[in-house]
């Protein structure tokens, strides 16, 4: 653990710290501690008021975003119903349900029939599809809004910090195929950071080709 890393102290509510073990224990992926501060943080700071989140989980992620933003209501995408059903679950045992709208099926399909607009974007569902998710994501953004990815930088393979496993070369291509796009649209500024596994934080500008008129 890096000294960064180390001064983390998560301050959440004590059932979604345990349901968090509890995940961790059974292998389902959860943002690290570390991400999950620097979200909160953030969010913290924004106050957004629609919250668009892309790879459920089991709802934790979900619910500590609506634990620190009390005005806000959730949509949330989860592919595997097992999760989806888990996640739901634990919306309503943690008094956040009715602010979710919970949707069971690809983002990528889900998205493309989607409206609206949302103020943050919390990218964490399949990593090799994010820059397929973009053009949607920008069509449902407003100047201002906030994309937050997660797990860019992927163990390091991504930035070349460390080697990246055969089997894991076309994933790692697609990251980086998603970061040198979102940071040479010019529709939004961006920055990568090296927080948790890796966060792509870029903020809406709106149209490039309206910001010159």
């Amino acid at each position: 653990m890096n000294y960064t890393a180390s001064l983390v102290k998560l301050n959440i509510d004590e059932r979604i710290a345990k349901k968090r073990e509890s995940a961790l224990s059974r292998g389902i992926p959860v943002a690290d501690d570390e991400t999950l501060q620097y979200l909160l943080v953030l969010l913290t700071a924004l106050q957004p008021k629609r919250i668009l989140e892309i790879g459920t989980a089991v709802g934790l992620s979900g619910s500590a975003m609506l634990y620190c933003c009390p005005e806000a209501k959730l949509t949330t995408i989860e592919l595997e119903e097992e999760r989806y059903q888990e996640a739901k679950a634990n919306f309503s045992e943690l008094g956040v349900l009715e602010r979710v709208s919970a949707y069971l099926g690809d983002a990528g399909e889900i998205l493309s029939m989607m409206d609206g607009e949302y103020d943050f974007v919390f990218l964490d569902g399949p990593k090799a599809q994010y820059e397929k998710y973009l053009f949607d994501l920008k069509r449902l953004m407003k100047k201002g809004s906030v994309l937050f990815a997660d797990d860019v930088l992927l163990y390091g393979w991504v930035s070349g910090e460390e080697p990246t496993p055969q089997k894991r070369h076309s994933i790692v291509e697609k990251i980086r195929s998603y970061l040198n796009t979102v940071s040479k649209d010019r529709d939004f500024i961006t920055s990568v950071l090296n927080i948790g596994d890796g966060v792509a934080l870029s903020v809406y500008q709106g149209n490039a080709k309206e910001k010159k008129v």
